[in-house]
């Protein structure tokens, strides 16, 4: 009879077989970073000494990230080695923040794309488009926009 690893009686039901979700969530978090400052897998990949087919099994959770390689990722990237596991809490949580946006909604490249181009612009053009989206999403009575 085969008992399981404790790293398999610590996984949620169903994913014993799959990927941990804290895999899923570093790798998510390891490419919405990388995203955001513009560097590709294999940049990445050159900055700590790896290939970048590596770095694509790391955001795809198939691989988990070593505690040393998390620390050459997070200097690469720039960012506290808590970064890769914020968020994590509110997923197991059910996220109680009332956040009304869909849990993966920084994982999509438009989304992401929309930020970055939205921080390149200039604070007063910044400042006329969040106004324009904030009308938009709320239209003034008989379904005209409200005035920004």
């Amino acid at each position: 009879m085969d008992t399981p690893t404790p790293s398999e009686e610590s996984r949620p039901t169903g994913a014993a077989k799959g990927k941990h979700p804290v895999d899923l969530h570093v790798g998510g978090r390891l490419r919405h970073r990388r995203w955001m400052i513009g560097m590709t897998q294999q940049q990445l990949a050159n900055a700590v000494g790896i290939k970048f087919q590596q770095i694509q099994k790391y955001e795809s959770g198939a691989n988990r990230v070593s505690a040393s390689r998390l620390w050459d990722l997070s200097q690469a990237l720039d960012v506290p080695v808590a970064f890769f596991f914020e968020g994590l809490e509110s997923k197991r949580a059910g996220d109680e923040t009332g956040n009304t946006l869909p849990p993966d909604l920084l994982a999509n490249k438009e989304t992401l794309e929309l930020i970055r181009t939205y921080y390149a612009l200039d604070e007063a053009p910044r400042r006329r488009l969040l106004d324009l989206a904030k009308a938009i999403k709320n239209p003034g009575p008989s379904g005209t926009t409200a005035a920004a």
